[in-house]
C-alpha cells in the first residue's frame, strides 16, 4: 500500500513541526510518511527534545529542513500542514500535485519565558495538543487510506 505523504510546516522547524513528524510516524507510520521543515530553519528546541523523550520519542537527532528546498526538490505530499501562526503559515509554497492544505495553530515554544520548568510544562501542553490533533488527523482519514490505496495511481 501506498503511503499518504504528509509535510508539517513552522516558522523554524524547531518544535511544533518536529513534534508533529514524530507522533505521525510513532502513531500510523504504517500508513502515513510524515517529514517536517521550516520557513526559517534553525536549532532544534531543547525543551521539545525533553517532552517528546517523556513520551518515548526521540527527536535530538533530527535535523531541521527548509519547506523551500523541499519544494524546489520537486517532493510531493498527499498533505501540507502549517502547524504555526496563520500569518507565518501564508507564506508556504504551494507544492505540486494534488497537495491539501490544512492550518493548526500552536503556540511556538521558541517564545515562552520563565524558568525551564515553566517553559517545559508549556512546552507539553503544546506537546499534548499536537498528539491530540495528529491523532484526529489519523481518525479522520481511514476513508482517505482506502480510497488511495485501491487506486494505484496516486
Amino acid at each position: 500500500m501506498k503511503k499518504i505523504r504528509v509535510l508539517f510546516v513552522c516558522v523554524h522547524n524547531s518544535a511544533r513541526s518536529q513534534m508533529a513528524e514524530a507522533f505521525l510516524n510513532h502513531l500510523a507510520g504504517d500508513r502515513f510518511e510524515a517529514e517536517s521543515a521550516g520557513l526559517s530553519p534553525g536549532q532544534l528546541n531543547p525543551a521539545a527534545i525533553e517532552v517528546m523523550k517523556e513520551v518515548g520519542l526521540d527527536i535530538s537527532h533530527n535535523e531541521t529542513n527548509s519547506v523551500f528546498d523541499f519544494f524546489k526538490q520537486g517532493r510531493k505530499y498527499n498533505f501540507v500542514i502549517t502547524v504555526c501562526e496563520q500569518s507565518a503559515s501564508e507564506r508556504c509554497p504551494l507544492f505540486p500535485g494534488i497537495t491539501q492544505r490544512l492550518h493548526w495553530s500552536f503556540e511556538d515554544p521558541a517564545c515562552f519565558n520563565g524558568t525551564a520548568e515553566e517553559i517545559k510544562n508549556k512546552t507539553r501542553i503544546v506537546r499534548d495538543q499536537i498528539k491530540t490533533a495528529v491523532e484526529n488527523f489519523i481518525a479522520s482519514h481511514k476513508n482517505y487510506i482506502i480510497l488511495m490505496s485501491a487506486d494505484h495511481t496516486l
